[in-house]
């Protein structure tokens, strides 16, 4: 028996990352359509990331009635509807005949899609099956985005240069369409199914009939929220205000634009091996430890990254990958694991979303920022300097968290 509910564990944690990781490498693809779109609609580089800026704020906004939709209908209806939503998106932007129609795809359509199938309901799941190794297991959902970017950034890169970009998306489309289908095989009430005991209480444990608002009203008075909040915050902001403008960063700079794509690719490949190990050493040098090797890595990645403009080298850009890239959303799995086991109970999607709300907004704030910035000055390293202000912000929040448990 043990054997089997074991087997069961990995067989939900595999379908979990795996959808986790397509969502998010469609999404965080973006990147590499932002020229292709610019070009095709002569729109100004913030005129364009105005689309995903969009998309994080969306994102964040609808977290937490995805987590709702998780408490209240289960995992399974929450997956069919996001994975449909998702390939719409992506068709209503292979079509679109202006930029407008792009902000509504990518900017409205897809935030939702990708909310469902990402980690709102990833960690419902994942944490009924794993206890000990929840750490781990979140590390292992949270390095989905790094594998998303890896597969789908060079895929899109291919597919924009052979079909153009307007097939590039219907593509993606029909790959969802097929995934959508698939997932009907999968045995959703046995992976649905309480396998493991939750021992951690909350003010949310009475409430099983709490309306979302309720919710959040009980959110609101958690410090450990707004905590978690503000790290999901500028953690975002950091990250989105390089990312999004990274490929055309490096196409200004002398890289042919699938080298660049590449590169784009290569941090999230880098940013497996981070997300994986921070849960792991979470749990020796605890969450501030960590925090502060993965923002000081973050910054240092920055500066060679800002040093590649001036002095173009390989060897540069393999700092940024293993500094910035290492180090891109390792923070995820330890607020992933803080919310799991601080609001676990029977409202803990909910919780959780709320939380994430944060990351859409600094999201959102970041990568539109680091356009406008671009747009203002001609000049990439305002949104570096950006980057690294939100990083130190991020861990002076883990800092203080600390300081709240010492008391």
């Amino acid at each position: 028996m043990a054997k089997r509910q074991a087997s069961m564990a990995y067989v939900v944690l595999a379908v979990c990352t795996g959808l986790n990781i397509v969502s998010r490498g469609i999404a965080e693809s973006f990147a590499v359509f932002l020229l292709p779109l610019s070009t095709a609609f002569g729109a100004s580089r913030s005129e364009t990331t105005l689309a995903y800026a969009a998309f994080m704020l969306v994102l964040g906004l609808c977290s937490p009635l995805t987590g709702w939709a998780v408490d209240r209908f289960g995992p399974k209806l929450v997956y069919r509807v996001a994975i449909a939503l998702c390939a719409m998106a992506c068709l209503c932007a292979s079509v679109a005949p202006s930029l407008a129609m792009v902000y509504v795809s990518i900017g409205l359509l897809l935030p939702f899609g990708v909310s469902g199938m990402g980690t709102i309901a990833a960690s419902n799941l994942v944490s009924r099956w794993f206890t000990a190794g929840l750490s781990s297991a979140m590390g292992l959902l949270a390095a989905a985005l790094g594998t998303g970017i890896l597969l789908f950034a060079p895929l899109s890169q291919a597919l924009i240069e052979r079909l153009g970009w307007r097939m590039a998306y219907a593509s993606l489309a029909g790959l969802l369409a097929v995934i959508w289908l698939l997932q009907f095989v999968l045995p959703w009430q046995t992976m649905s199914a309480e396998a493991a005991s939750k021992a951690a209480q909350n003010p949310l444990e009475q409430g099983k009939g709490l309306s979302l608002a309720a919710v959040m009203q009980v959110a609101l008075r958690e410090r450990l929220f707004w905590a978690l909040f503000g790290v999901m915050f500028v953690t975002s902001v950091s990250t989105y205000a390089v990312t999004v403008q990274l490929v055309a960063y490096l196409v200004s700079a002398g890289l042919d634009p699938l080298h660049a794509a590449w590169v784009f690719g290569a941090t999230g490949l880098a940013s497996i091996g981070g997300m994986l190990a921070a849960g792991h050493l979470a749990r020796r040098w605890g969450e501030v430890g960590v925090a502060r090797v993965s923002y000081s890595a973050t910054v240092l990645g920055l500066l060679a990254l800002a040093l590649f403009q001036h002095w173009p080298s390989i060897g540069l850009l393999i700092a940024y990958v293993l500094l910035f890239g290492t180090m891109q959303g390792s923070r995820g799995p330890l607020v992933a694991v803080l919310a799991a086991r601080g609001f676990a109970g029977a409202h803990q999607s909910t919780m959780y979303g709320l939380v994430l709300i944060g990351m859409g907004f600094g999201g959102a704030l970041g990568s539109w920022a680091s356009a406008a910035l671009f747009d203002w000055l001609e000049s990439y390293t305002p949104m570096m300097i950006l980057s690294a202000l939100a990083a130190v912000s991020g861990y002076l929040i883990f800092w203080r968290m600390k300081a709240w448990n010492e008391a």
